[in-house]
Order: structure tokens, then sequence, then C-alpha cells
């Protein structure tokens, strides 16, 4: 089967390449938008309307936590999807499965059935699973070198979307409210999420053409060919992907930091809604809360692909560690100061747009090409699985012991991941002296 390549972008012209990327990331971004908006829209008020339908203080936090473990489940189907297909069928598919998820949310809400409710948002999940696995496509036909930024531009683009989300959640679910049809107003934005999904999934099937990452592939076996190499070995299965991670120290490094990272901001950020609604905080005010969080994750991540290109994606890990650290420390203190706990979701988002940049980074410098797709979808895997159990346990915690300790908690699982990086700094430190 012939390989999709656009026409001129070959490495011998850098011209048409460089017009292959622009036209690759400008669909990306706008779709980022869209995905962005779809997602924060709904979790805004997931814990709400999990606790609900529930009942139950103690069940809250598994809305969320539905959403991520989804995201864990679809993020290996995809990713052997895209390896085998690309990117475009890839995207197109999940943005499709979460627009279907939220539909099941809204039925769930309205037949009061909390199973159907937990089906609903790990299905919608799958808009989270297109939206991280985008940052993989702006990297596949970025120079090394630029490959930092080329993430951080596309992780930005959710921005605009995911800030909008949170703030309009209330207003969408009064409107699907009022309605008359027996929808309550904290499902209302689910629907809402739906439709956007459908949008950003045909706007994917439509534009995203040539396919980046079977561009990228044909790119490498042409140079390949022109050098007399032989031709790479397939290397796109789980297998051969668990198999390049254990062959890589750094790989193991960003695995670690990605997963940690994801895991200390969603245990933190699922439960801050139901702490600010104990301590007398309205539906409007959490939405502003979740709206500074989600613009402390995206709106400066283009600065973070800058500092892990420019001095490099270990230290960039480090200080993702600080800003985390120093969220849970503020979140866990704010008690019923509602601008404490608001900087500390803002701090919460800084930190973890640092460590997924950079980890992503390093993680794809890390790998052969040939594996790279299959790494990334373990990544995605391992990420949300830690994330989802991180999830599940925070509404217990909350429920048995406090707020404060969550955070305490989650701020532990920051030590094998400052370990590891401090290692492989004094590793690198070390080689570059025998250098």
């Amino acid at each position: 089967m012939a390989l999709p390549t656009a026409p001129g972008a070959t490495a011998h012209d850098p011209a048409g390449l460089a017009a292959l990327r622009r036209r690759t990331h400008a669909v990306l971004i706008v779709s980022q938008i869209l995905g962005g908006l779809g997602v924060a829209i709904g979790i805004a008020l997931a814990a709400v309307l999990a606790e609900e339908v529930s009942g139950s203080e103690g069940l809250a936090g598994l809305a969320s936590t539905a959403s991520v473990v989804g995201t864990a489940m679809l993020s290996l189907p995809l990713a052997t999807l895209m390896a085998a297909r690309g990117r475009r069928p890839g995207l197109t598919l999940a943005y499709l499965i979460a627009a279907v998820g939220g539909a099941i949310v809204v039925l769930g809400a309205v037949l009061d059935n909390f199973p159907l409710l937990l089906a609903g948002m790990a299905a919608f999940g799958a808009g989270s699973s297109a939206n991280l696995q985008a940052r993989f496509a702006a990297a596949d036909l970025a120079e090394p070198e630029r490959r930092a930024r080329a993430i951080s531009t596309v992780v930005w683009a959710t921005t605009i979307g995911a800030v909008l989300g949170p703030n309009i959640a209330a207003p969408a679910g009064r409107s699907v409210s009022a309605l008359g049809i027996g929808i309550p107003a904290t499902a209302g934005p689910y629907l809402w999420g739906s439709v956007i999904f459908l949008i950003a999934g045909a706007l994917v099937h439509l534009l995203l053409r040539p396919d980046p990452l079977l561009t990228a592939r044909a790119l490498a076996a042409a140079e390949s060919a022109a050098a007399g190499e032989r031709p790479a070995e397939d290397a796109r299965s789980l297998r051969a992907g668990v198999a390049a991670v254990r062959a890589s120290s750094h790989a193991r490094l960003a695995l670690v930091t990605i997963a940690g990272t994801h895991t200390v901001m969603v245990s933190i950020m699922v439960m801050t809604p139901v702490a600010l609604s104990h301590h007398g905080a309205g539906i409007d005010l959490i939405g502003l809360v979740i709206s500074g969080h989600i613009a402390g994750m995206y709106a400066l991540s283009p600065v973070m692909g800058w500092l892990a290109d420019r001095v490099g994606r270990l230290s960039v890990i480090l200080l993702s560690v600080a800003l985390l650290a120093c969220a849970a420390a503020l979140a866990g203190s704010a008690g019923a100061d509602h601008a404490q706990s608001a900087a500390a979701l803002l701090v919460l988002g800084l930190g973890w747009s640092a460590g997924l940049v950079a980890g992503s980074a390093l993680l794809t410098d890390s790998v052969p090409a040939p594996a790279r797709a299959a790494v990334q979808g373990l990544s995605d895997l391992t990420m949300n699985s830690a994330a989802g159990v991180g999830g599940a346990l925070s509404g217990l915690v909350v429920a048995q012991a406090g707020y404060g300790w969550l955070t305490a908690l989650a701020a532990v699982l920051l030590l094998p991941v400052a370990g590891l990086t401090l290692l492989g700094t004094l590793r690198r430190a070390a080689h570059d002296q025998r250098g």
C-alpha cells in the first residue's frame, strides 16, 4: 500500500515539508480547541453530578475516575489503530466514541442510574484520548530540536476551549434543563459535549490529510533507501513498545514522569469541586476555579516547550515536581479560602503542563522511530490507568480522612519522579565529564 505524502514534502524540499507541518498543525489546533471545550464542559460538574445521582460523597470521585479509566482502556486500541492506519482514523473514532458517551451520561442522569452514568463517563473519556494523542501527531513531522515546542503548541491550543468549557457549563446545563425534557442541569453540559465532539471528529476526518504519521514513515523510509540502509523492522506492537522502553532509562523516566504528574493532578483536581462546595462555593465559582486550573494546564505550555528544548527535558521535569508539590501544599491548607484554592489549582495546572510536555518530548526522543506509536500508546495507557486508580481512591480518602490528607498523599507520589530525574541528571553530568 502506498503511503500518502504531500506534493514536494520530502527531506530534500524543506519548503514543501514546512508547508505540510503548518497545515497539519492548523488542523490539530482547531480540533484541540473543540476537543478541549468538549472535555472541559463536562468535567467541571462531573463530581457534583455523580454525587447527585449516587447520593454519596464517597462515590463522587468515581465519575471523573470512570472517564480516566475509559481514556486508559481506549489508549492502546486507538494507538494500535493509529500505528496501522495513521492518526486520522484513530482521532476520528475517539471523538465519535466520546460523543456517544456524552449521550449515555445524559441518559444515566435522566434515569437516575449510576452504573449507566459511569459507563457514559468511560466512553466520554475518549475525548481526552483524542486530545492526548494529538500532541504526538504534532511531533510526527517535527524536527528533533523543536519537538517539545511542537507538542506544546498543540497542548496550548486546548486552552481556549478548556478554559471556556467550565464557565459555560452552568449556562449550558440551564439551557438544556429549560427545554423541559427532564434532563438535570448538571447533565446538560454533556449533551453539548456530544455535539462538539461530533464537529471535532468531522473536522479531523475531512482535513487531516495527508496523515502525519504515515507521511513521517514514508519520509523516513525514503531517506533510509536513499542512504542504502535496510528498512527498519516493524515495531508497532505493544510488545515492541515495552521492549523499547526497557532498553532506555530515559524512556522509563519519561513514562514515570507522565504517569506520576498526571495522577497527582487528577487526584487533587477531581475532588476540589466537592471540597469547594462543602465550603459554600456555588456552581459558577467552582467553574471559575476549574477554568483557572485548566488555563494553568494549557496556556503556558509553549513556554514549557521552549524551556524543554532550550534548557533540557530533565530540568523542566524537576520544575514540574516543584510546582506540583507547591500546589498540593496550597490546596491542602486552603480550607474556606476560595482564593487560595484557586491559586492552588492554577499552580497544579502549571506543574502538569511542565511534566506532560517535557515527559512526552523525552519519551519521543528516547525510542526508535518505528516503535514510537506503540510506546506513545503505552504511555497514555500507563498515565490514565495510574490516574484512574488515584481518582477512584481520592473520593474514599476525602470521605474517610479529609481533603488535606488527599493532597498530602498526592505529594508523596512525586518522590519517585524527583528521585529518578535527579539520578538521570547525575548520570548525564558524569557522561558529559567523561566526554
